[in-house]
């Protein structure tokens, strides 16, 4: 019998990749999302039903009607601007919906939960790379409310027999490479996204937030990871929950950084097109570096990623976004898989 897996979010950029992972994993999935940022088309695999984690009745009774082993929750807003603009909403789409998340599981005997968390839980660290041990102190109310949601885990953890996995990416990007999946929501708003949008002329060009960070180009650096190592990660995190192993905090990323301006050039170089940047002032709750450390997940999940590489990740953005103007993205030269140098 098949092990059946609840998805919340599962519509959605990240969730969807996971979703077709599990399904081709041999996993029985059933996917809830509001899709007021997914779309039902990046369903490939499972069984989609369309609701709100606000809603604690349909929640309660998709749980009645199937007898989930593991919950994976996506589920949740992610623009900092806009946790900074809107608080309130923030607490009460992340924190909350995750309270009634675990609400249900622990009604329903669900024991089981992996979940997506952010490096934004850091804030501003004083040194890089960072590690799981690094303190969390969040500068905006998206991080904060992800903290809030990790608390609520384990503390609930502490009192019953639920075990987790609590995932904290660093900044996602890519698509599938055989073009299946890629960012679906209009409002792209994480750089690379952004940059492949400007080069295929959607916009009038980009905007760089800052370049009087204390970095080389004075602009923010990132640890950027390929979506598809992400959804490989979580599937890893299933296993070892699977295999009755303890709760762990784990850090996801490659343990590479970029400035802003070295991804703005590569967009560049490997679309061919040079588009306008504009250079304007920092925006409200963003840190100048995050780097990670990704040694503790693959020592504890055996965690082996294939696309670390910022051009592959950039390549495989602008493939998927050529595909959804009707376009084959045959101007561009898939690059090869190469270990990129660290930015200091």
């Amino acid at each position: 019998m098949k092990k059946k897996i609840l998805v919340t979010g599962g519509a959605g950029y990240i969730g969807s990749h996971v979703v077709r992972q599990l399904g081709a994993a041999g996993y029985d999935v059933v996917i809830y999302d509001n899709c007021s940022t997914g779309s039902a088309q990046a369903v490939l695999h499972g069984d989609l039903i369309i609701g709100d984690l606000a809603d604690l009745d349909t929640l309660y009774r998709v749980f009645f009607q199937h007898q989930f082993t593991a919950v994976l929750h996506f589920a949740a807003s992610l623009n900092v601007p806009e946790s900074v603009a809107h608080p309130l909403e923030y607490y009460a789409n992340n924190t909350r919906n995750t309270l009634n998340l675990l609400r249900c599981c622990s009604d329903m005997g669900v024991n089981q939960i992996i979940f997506s968390s952010t490096a934004a839980v850091y804030g501003q660290p004083v040194t890089n790379p960072v590690t799981e041990s690094t303190p969390t102190e969040p500068i905006n109310p998206y991080g904060r409310s992800k903290l809030s949601c990790e608390w609520l885990i384990r503390d609930y953890a502490t009192a019953s027999s639920l075990r987790y996995v609590i995932l904290r990416y660093f900044n996602i990007a890519g698509a599938e490479p055989g073009g299946r999946l890629g960012q679906m929501s209009k409002n792209v708003s994480h750089l690379i996204g952004v940059a492949c949008n400007a080069a295929l002329k959607r916009q009038p060009g980009i905007r760089i937030f800052g370049t009087d960070f204390p970095t080389p180009d004075g602009t923010a650096i990132r640890d950027y990871l390929h979506v598809e190592d992400l959804a490989t990660a979580h599937l890893d995190a299933l296993r070892y929950l699977e295999q009755g192993q303890e709760s762990q905090i784990l850090n996801c990323g490659y343990g590479q950084g970029y400035s802003v301006r070295q991804v703005i050039e590569r967009v560049k170089v490997i679309s061919g097109i040079d588009f306008p940047v504009i250079e304007t002032d920092r925006r409200p709750g963003d840190p100048a570096c995050v780097i990670t450390s990704a040694d503790r997940i693959r020592q504890v999940l055996g965690w082996k990623p294939k696309y670390n590489d910022l051009d592959l990740i950039v390549y495989t953005t602008l493939a998927w976004e050529m595909r959804q103007k009707g376009a084959i993205p045959n101007s561009i030269a898939q690059p090869k898989l190469t270990t990129q140098p660290k930015v200091a």
